[in-house]
């Protein structure tokens, strides 16, 4: 194996062990940063001796140990102020047993310490964007320079974002643990939220060139079946897994030849995954048999299952999807639902109905910048043979959206509109 061989297994078994590895020891140093420069020191050591030596048999254990190490030389060779004596040197000093903490961090079978880590990357002191971007960071193991490009920001800003992030985790004391009674529902729904942001990033991008990101879907739907392992017994867990496995299906069939979008109705559902689809499905059983109650993610993933199902756009189940959406207006009242059940009713009932539905919709404050709602109705007035009005809305929808690819087909599609008016 040629030292650059080495280098790449090496990083690649790095970027597999380093959630456990900052997880275990966070929970020994209490200080996400320090155990994040702890696993990074102990990169660089396997950097160095690994290309001699050879992987090791168990390279989880050999990076924590190499760590631990790290660790006890700071404290023996700075010997540390009382303060870090008393956080970090309790778990580690020579008096006490030094390897204790992180040996039970090894034998943590069950993903403990990796949950706490989940929960405190998550943690909702944080702002979103800062949330998002330590859990890539700390569980997805990207790199600063991938969670930057992924989120169309300079990586300085990104590296100072995760920077602040963990600073304010310490200087807040956050406890590292699992939340238990009340608190663990909030602090479960902010890391959902958390991982569904993160798939929704990839599945239609906000801003830039890519109509879609499938490796930041990829990564949310791991995100996803890590929380499902550690937490089997949560249905909103197996709700989301199943609603991005479902929706993630569709993604080889959302872009044309030239990277260019492809609507729902138009997409060639022979490329959609089925395997994927069959994942989703069963997710989605395990999330109705946990469940007492219809819940938020429980119902987009019975909405995702709905397309899935159909063999064509004329083969969906409309009324069910409008009736869901009903549902789930209910629960989680919202404009941006209303809008997605007009398309619904639209589909089963005439453009005619689904254009009163969004008509209504057309003065309410959260929606006046987004640009789905002139977008869907431009869709219907074109049903409808209104082109003109159609035409000015497409382009009011183009202006809106920050997506080059969106923005193309918006525009494309007010010609179309214009065309049609012109020939009529």
């Amino acid at each position: 194996m040629t030292a650059s061989d080495a280098h790449r297994a090496i990083e690649t078994v790095f970027r597999i062990e380093a959630p456990r590895l900052i997880a275990g020891l966070t929970r020994v140093t209490r200080d996400v940063g320090r155990a994040e420069e702890l696993a990074q020191d102990a990169l660089v050591a396997a950097l160095q001796q690994w290309p001699d030596e050879g992987v090791p048999r168990n390279p989880g254990a050999w990076l924590m140990q190499a760590a631990k190490h790290r660790a006890l030389d700071g404290i023996r060779r700075a010997k540390m102020l009382q303060r870090k004596h008393d956080e970090i040197g309790r778990d580690l000093d020579d008096e006490a047993d030094p390897t204790a903490e992180i040996e039970d961090a090894l034998d943590d079978e069950l993903g403990d310490d990796l949950l706490r880590l989940i929960f405190t990357a998550c943690h909702p002191m944080l702002a979103v964007e800062a949330r998002l971007a330590l859990t890539l960071r700390l569980i997805g193991g990207l790199t600063t320079e991938e969670i930057a490009r992924a989120f169309l920001v300079p990586e300085p800003t990104m590296a100072q974002r995760l920077v602040r992030a963990k600073k304010a985790l310490t200087e807040a004391k956050v406890p590292y643990e699992v939340p238990h009674g009340p608190e663990l529902g909030e602090r479960l729904a902010s890391v959902l939220e958390v991982v569904y942001l993160i798939f929704n990033e990839g599945y239609a991008a906000t801003g830039g060139e890519d109509w879609v990101r499938p490796a930041l879907c990829q990564e949310a739907m791991r995100l996803g079946r890590i929380l499902a392992g550690l937490a089997p017994q949560e249905p909103e867990v197996h709700g989301l897994l199943a609603l991005m496995e479902l929706q993630a299906s569709r993604l080889r069939a959302r872009i044309g030849p030239d990277g260019e979008p492809v609507l729902l109705l138009d997409q060639n559902r022979a490329r959609w995954d089925r395997l994927l689809i069959n994942h989703g499905l069963k997710a989605l059983e395990t999330a109705r048999r946990l469940s007492a109650a219809p819940s938020s993610y429980v119902l987009q993933a019975e909405l995702a299952a709905c397309h899935a199902r159909a063999r064509s756009g004329d083969e969906t189940d409309w009324r069910r999807i409008a009736a869901l959406y009903s549902a789930l207006g209910t629960l989680t009242p919202s404009p941006v639902i209303e809008l997605n059940r007009a398309v619904a009713v639209a589909m089963a009932d005439g453009p005619a109905a689904g254009l009163a539905l969004v008509d209504a919709l057309a003065d309410v404050p959260a929606l006046k910048s987004y640009h789905l709602l002139p977008g869907v109705r431009a869709d219907f007035l074109v049903k409808l043979g209104r082109h003109d009005e159609a035409e000015a809305e497409f382009t009011r929808a183009a202006g809106m959206t920050r997506n080059r690819r969106e923005r193309d087909l918006l525009l494309g599609r007010a010609e179309t509109a214009r065309q049609a008016q012109a020939a009529s």
